[in-house]
């Protein structure tokens, strides 16, 4: 195992630069130029493959989108309680700290990503935020606020996570989705309560510009 595989924060800082967040200039993040080649390094690293993408390295649309509107409308986490599921970055977290957020638990399985929170936060002098060393997913831990960008990648993992987020709702959970219209996004129960129109690198979209919507679980009307 290498040095920088036993300190992931030296992996992220080697091979990512800080920089602005498009949508949210605001926050920066340590990101990578490219996907490939830091999937493969990771790959490498690990002298693994098949591994999944490194979601921590990137600003994705989703959360890009939800980061914007937590800061555009800061009551929906000031003094409260908040929940990152599947963080990445932890660019939700940050923003909803950023507005006001009592404390900040940001979740992901990724020990890289965990990594990369920490060293996110640190370079936006932001302070309270956790990054979760548990899986929560099935959890319920008294959060207020569940906020969550880009979930619905795969069938049977996105209807776990949207049974749960759903269960956390109807206990009185205020839960918040950002999605650029993935494929097992449940829109049938789901409320639009905004939309954005994010900048994105085409490696890792379809368009520079991806349409991008905030959601609420619940149908409209």
């Amino acid at each position: 195992m290498t040095e920088s595989i036993r300190d992931p924060e030296a992996f992220i800082r080697a091979e990512t630069l800080p920089r602005p967040v498009p949508l949210v200039p605001e926050i920066r993040l340590y990101v990578a130029d490219e996907a490939v080649p830091i999937w493969q390094r990771t790959e490498e690293q690990l002298g693994e493959i098949g591994l999944p993408p490194p979601f921590w390295a990137f600003a994705w649309a989703g959360g890009q989108a939800l980061a914007r509107h937590v800061l555009d409308n800061p009551d929906i986490v000031r003094g409260k309680r908040v929940l990152d599921f599947a963080a990445g970055s932890g660019l939700v977290a940050l923003a909803a700290r950023r507005a006001g957020a009592l404390v900040v638990e940001a979740a992901d399985i990724d020990p890289f990503a965990r990594a990369a929170i920490a060293l996110n936060a640190e370079l936006n002098g932001l302070d309270a935020i956790t990054p979760c060393q548990y899986n929560v997913l099935g959890r319920d831990e008294g959060w207020e606020v569940v906020l969550a960008g880009d979930i619905a990648y795969e069938r049977d993992l996105a209807a776990e996570v949207f049974a749960w987020l759903e269960a956390l709702a109807a206990r009185g959970a205020a839960v918040w989705i950002g999605d650029p219209g993935r494929s097992y996004l449940p829109r049938e129960r789901l409320t639009r309560i905004a939309e954005y129109g994010v900048p994105v690198s085409r490696e890792l979209e379809d368009s520079e510009i991806k349409r991008t919507s905030v959601w609420r679980p619940g149908i409209a009307g």
